[in-house]
């Protein structure tokens, strides 16, 4: 994968981290990066099993972006999950 295609993937990643965050509900209590990290994490895998299935003819499909916002939707719900909860301390 080539310099161009690791800053695409990145890019991606970050979308797909926000629209899955958006579909799960309550108060976002994880910083940017992280979801930045599950949608580049989703991204790569919804592509794996796209090629896996053999459900893609190698550019964009809609089963390829399905599976993406699917996992990270997934990815976001695990990681909020078990991400440590802000505790507010009194002034």
């Amino acid at each position: 994968m080539t310099i161009g295609g690791l800053a695409a993937a990145v890019v991606l990643g970050a979308v797909i981290g926000a629209l899955g965050r958006l579909v799960v509900p309550g108060r976002p209590t994880m910083p940017a990066w992280a979801l930045m990290a599950v949608g580049v994490v989703a991204a790569f895998a919804g592509t794996g099993l796209v090629h896996v299935f053999e459900l893609g003819d190698g550019g964009w499909s809609l089963w390829e972006a399905l599976f993406q916002v699917g996992l990270a939707v997934v990815g976001v719900l695990l990681a909020a999950a078990f991400w440590p909860k802000q505790i507010r301390r009194p002034h």
